[in-house]
């Protein structure tokens, strides 16, 4: 049986015995997860007074337990989805930095899912939303435990559409005749549409973006309920496209607003999107359904006004010498995200949890929850923190890993770690700033250490002098090399990066842009609605 890391165990014996006391009784509950892109720390009102966007997700931290010392498992997208899955870090699932639109290989196929776990154990599984790791071939969603998928396979911003929303600079739409025009600026995909799947077969290309939201809740709401009446446990993984960056021109907001206007209107989006799903999640079996929200990483600091709250998390140190400290990063802001969980009658109302907590635990904590065991033959990063959602506990990591994840350093690379209220960089570096500016990569022995008790900023690492500093160094030093030991000596994957044009998923390669059918169509929207005329993805 796998077991987490020898130096990250969590030895809460009583607690344990308390929850298999509980889990007989209750039976096996219902998972939903809701990750969102890009989200800031601030951009929730229960962590920020300042953001009034987010009357649901206030909501759902009032009536269950927010968490405010919750990290992403690595500071950019597909390590951090890939370490959720497997409850493993970058460095021992192989998956170190993003996919591309023309990524051969993902997800290594030796990794077991969570999917692929409650799946197993009877659950029926159902994935939403953007996948990011590998689209072709078996590394398709539908292929790694899921029993549906209705989503994209990787940003919405990883291929045009005739309604391209927001973005910072604008990127074109579709073109619509002759051959795609090339855009100098390589964030911008101009020659293939973005591409809707259902299962393995593409819906619509390209994606009409003003709608994706609604369609998310929709499809959502649908697997909820279908799984409901089946009579089995449902686990639903529903990645959100927000709020990487808006996808389209949403409704003001309510008031009061906080004149934050599209990236405002789009938080609200998400917010009024989370809302339903707890409406169906109470509707079809309230009790005995965990919802666990929480980010996949910090904002996007480049885009500007169109970029996230970091709140008190501003990385003061790393802005001094140039660069963004949120995503791409390993400062604070870069994974330090939003979390709440809720479950009426089993998880505390109105309780803050300062526990330190990764989403690398909610594999482990949802396996033991359902009875199930964990995969054999490997270690695991991530922790049962069962204890903590329920509030026996208040005790998480001991020792956290921040992956380096674009800035600076090697990707994947272990050159941050947390040790208690400790922070001890290696290696630091700021990703692109709006402003342009990219703090250049600085490595340091001995490394900088932070006391995030008094400085949560990360203003002014401790003097190698100090009494704290020499008297901590032994520990973190020791925490590292175990840690690095540890990933040395694991049963570690290997991720295909290569790349190949000829795997871009397209639905027509005839149509520019690989259109399925011209946008506004009888036959599109009958299409849409039947899954007749779609062309399915060779795999």
């Amino acid at each position: 049986m796998g077991t987490p890391s020898p130096w990250a165990v969590l030895v809460l014996t009583m607690a344990v015995v308390g929850l298999s006391a509980a889990g007989a009784a209750y039976g096996r509950p219902n998972f939903i997860v809701i990750l969102a892109d890009d989200v800031g720390w601030g951009d929730l009102g229960a962590n920020w007074a300042e953001t009034k966007e987010t009357p649901h997700l206030d909501e759902l931290a009032a009536e269950g337990t927010r968490f405010v010392d919750f990290h992403s498992a690595a500071s950019t997208c597909s390590p951090s989805r890939a370490s959720l899955l497997t409850g493993r870090l970058g460095a021992r699932n192989g998956v170190t930095h993003n996919f591309a639109v023309t990524s051969v290989g993902g997800l290594p196929l030796n990794e077991t899912t969570l999917a692929e776990v409650l799946r197993e154990a009877g659950y029926s599984t159902g994935a939403i939303g953007k996948w990011h790791l590998g689209h072709h071939g078996r590394h398709h969603p539908s292929f790694r435990g899921f029993d549906y998928y209705f989503g994209i396979p990787y940003s919405h911003d990883m291929g045009c559409t005739d309604t391209p929303g927001y973005n910072l600079p604008p990127c074109p739409p579709c073109p619509r005749h002759g051959t795609a025009a090339r855009v100098a600026r390589k964030d911008c995909y101009t020659e293939v549409a973005l591409p809707l799947f259902e299962g393995i077969t593409i819906v619509q290309q390209p994606v009409n973006l003003s709608s994706l939201a609604a369609r998310y809740a929709e499809e959502a709401a649908r697997f909820i309920r279908r799984a409901s009446d089946s009579g089995r446990p449902f686990f639903l993984y529903l990645a959100l496209a927000h709020m990487h960056v808006p996808l389209g021109v949403p409704p003001p907001p309510p008031p009061p607003a906080s004149g934050r206007g599209i990236y405002g209107a789009a938080l609200s989006e998400m917010d009024a999107l989370v809302g339903r799903i707890k409406r169906v999640a109470d509707s079809h079996g309230k009790g005995n359904t965990l919802l666990w929200f929480a980010g996949d990483n910090g904002p996007w600091a480049q885009k500007c006004e169109l970029a996230g709250r970091l709140g008190p998390f501003v990385g003061a140190w790393q802005r001094w010498r140039g660069g963004s400290s949120a995503k791409q990063t390993t400062w604070e802001g870069g994974h330090r995200v939003p979390a709440l969980a809720y479950w009426p009658g089993r998880i505390p109302a109105q309780r803050t949890s300062r526990a330190l907590l990764s989403t690398l635990d909610i594999f482990p904590t949802l396996v033991a929850l359902a009875g199930a065991a964990l995969p054999p033959n490997r270690r695991f990063d991530g922790l049962d923190v069962s204890p903590v959602l329920f509030g026996w506990s208040d005790v998480g990591h001991k020792v956290l890993l921040h992956p380096n994840s674009g800035a600076a350093g090697r990707d994947g690379e272990i050159e941050t770690l947390r040790l208690a209220q400790y922070k001890a960089f290696y290696t630091t570096g700021g990703a692109m700033a709006c402003d342009g500016s990219i703090g250049p990569a600085e490595h340091h022995q001995p490394p900088l250490v932070f006391n995030l008790d008094r400085d949560i900023q990360e203003q002014e690492p401790l003097d190698v002098a100090s009494r704290e500093y020499q008297a901590v160094l032994p520990a973190i030093s020791r925490a590292y090399a175990q840690a690095l030991e540890d990933i040395a000596t694991d049963n570690i994957s290997v991720a295909d990066y290569s790349k190949d044009p000829a795997v871009t998923p397209c639905c027509n390669a005839q149509h520019v842009a690989c259109r399925c059918q011209a946008p506004g169509s009888h036959a599109a929207a009958r299409d849409r609605r039947t899954g007749r005329g779609a062309t399915r993805l060779c795999l």
